[in-house]
């Protein structure tokens, strides 16, 4: 599942905080509770992890271990229950200097389902797992193939996980005694079929089914032999409209995955701004042919959310944080979309230009 604009800024918002603080010993608690798992153990944890610290040597540490468990505690009573994603929870004292207590919680319910059990008592609290959900890890079809084998994978952020692996029977070059070569060309050629219809299937049944999640398909391999695969009619246009790429390949199987991965920085990145330039190049058309069904400026754009007239909001990543998690937010109540747009294109420094705010809108407004 796709993690909303407010969600990331909210995950964001809150690693920024935790990351500002430090303590002079192993004194700030992190826990991170999985789906279902029951509050009530949680709770005897920490209450044993109380009991445990009342032998840490340092009064000063021991104090604060105590009293930051103690805070997680009572802070973890406002729960009734597990929320339905798990729950990650922090607490210590954040107070400067020795001998002076200010001890805070905090509790964000994740955006994807937690399946991590986490305690830690540590100087820092433990924010990686948060950061690691704001990744967006979009998933790629990478399929490398030549005239022998073929393997299907998946890249997922920068993990490559392989699907499916196939062999063929296509002979060699040399043919057996006593085959004409026109006959041994004949059986090459329907071998090598066979082999390219098993390739395109094993696709169709491994990556279409993941359905808006797949960003694209890359193929490698001997340039002729991935050009050979592309111009049979195997691929159905489903699959065809999913390639992105096609990269020419010394090696297959977990070698050409590889490799493969590594000569495709390109077109990945190129992909992630295809799609940023292909959303602002849908606002300035509307711009162009129905100017009055778009705003840009923050007072213009704050008037027409109020009017639930927003199909869809394009903010500048320039925006201080606090604006685009206020902006989105009243976005989002309205069932609008919302777009934070990199200025790393030139369409995304126009709309720094017009105010880092615009808006596609549902309905004229005056």
């Amino acid at each position: 599942m796709a993690l909303s604009t407010q969600q990331k800024i909210q995950i964001k918002k809150l690693v920024k905080e935790l990351k500002n603080y430090k303590a002079p010993h192993t004194e700030f608690v992190s826990v991170y509770i999985p789906v279902g798992y029951e509050l009530v153990k949680i709770t005897q944890h920490l209450a044993e992890e109380q009991g445990t610290a009342s032998n840490i040597k340092s009064s000063s540490t021991r104090k604060n271990v105590q009293g930051a468990l103690e805070k997680m505690i009572q802070h973890l009573r406002l729960y009734q229950r597990t929320p339905p994603n798990g729950l990650a929870i922090f607490a210590g004292n954040i107070a400067a200097g020795e001998g002076k207590q200010d001890f805070r919680s905090w509790s964000i319910e994740p955006p994807i389902p937690l399946n991590t059990r986490i305690y830690r008592c540590d100087k820092f609290f433990v924010t990686d797992i948060l950061e690691d959900m704001m990744t967006e890890h979009n998933v790629y079809g990478l399929v490398v193939l030549d005239k022998r084998d073929a393997t299907i994978a998946l890249l997922r952020g920068k993990t490559i996980i392989p699907l499916q692996k196939t062999h063929s029977e296509v002979p060699g070059k040399f043919k057996a005694g006593g085959q004409s070569a026109a006959r041994f060309s004949r059986i090459r050629e329907g071998a090598l079929k066979e082999h390219f219809k098993k390739v395109a299937d094993y696709m169709k049944d491994q990556l279409l089914p993941l359905g808006t999640k797949l960003k694209g398909i890359i193929i490698g391999g001997p340039g002729i032999t991935v050009n050979d695969f592309m111009n049979y009619d195997y691929l159905t246009g489903d699959l065809k409209k999913k390639i992105i790429g096609t990269k020419d390949l010394s090696y297959t199987e977990e070698f050409g995955l590889q490799e493969l991965l590594d000569r495709s920085e390109d077109l990945l990145a190129e992909e992630e701004v295809t799609q940023e330039k292909r959303a602002m190049n849908q606002f300035f058309m509307q711009f162009r042919e129905h100017p009055r069904k778009i705003t840009y400026g923050e007072k213009e754009t704050l008037k027409a959310l109020e009017m639930n007239a927003v199909d869809i909001l394009f903010l500048s990543e320039a925006l201080p944080e606090e604006k685009i998690m206020d902006l989105s937010e009243k976005a989002e109540k309205g069932g609008s979309t919302v777009k934070v747009i990199s200025t790393e294109t030139r369409e995304g420094q126009q709309l720094k230009e017009l105010g880092g705010i615009g808006a596609i809108l549902r309905f004229e407004i005056e």
